[in-house]
């Protein structure tokens, strides 16, 4: 680990990013890619032996190659890759690619920077333009829920 600070636990810890190609090809898919990760690196100090594993989506409108290459190219050979496709959500951005990087480290959840970079910098929305949720909404689900119905019995066995 490149984290030297003994007080702070490590903790696994998630990256988000996002970004978009400007066409279905190989060389857009990448170059996007490549540069949503670079920032995400170095804005956040990251090494590749800190890096568990990064999950990359895109929408379905990019298939011209997988931008787990991206990585590959910026060294991370040993990190789990893994290559996914988004729900097709009507309205949602066309030729985005999204990232979940899980990454061991000392830093807060709130001294993490996500990444998003040219049309994807609208998919994050501040925190006060979230809608609010009724309190009243909440409480009707906790109303009828038996907390004891959600452990796990090994043995099978309900009490």
């Amino acid at each position: 680990m490149t984290q030297t600070n003994q007080s702070i636990p490590t903790m696994c810890r998630g990256i988000r990013g996002a970004t978009t190609a400007a066409e279905n090809t190989r060389d857009a898919i990448l170059e996007a890619t490549r540069e949503m990760l670079y920032i995400m690196i170095r804005a956040n100090h990251i090494q590749a032996d800190d890096v568990a594993s990064i999950y990359f989506t895109t929408t379905v409108d990019l298939n011209a190659e997988y931008p787990a290459l991206a990585a590959r190219q910026l060294g991370y050979y040993d990190t789990a890759l893994l290559c996914g496709h988004e729900m097709q959500i009507p309205g949602g951005l066309p030729r985005c690619i999204r990232v979940l990087m899980h990454w061991n480290t000392t830093c807060t959840n709130k001294d993490i920077i996500h990444v998003y970079l040219r049309d994807a910098k609208g998919l994050r929305p501040d925190r006060k333009t979230l809608p609010a949720i009724p309190e009243s909404e909440i409480e009707a689900v906790l109303k009828d829920l038996d907390v004891n119905s959600l452990k796990f019995d090994p043995d099978g066995i309900r009490k």
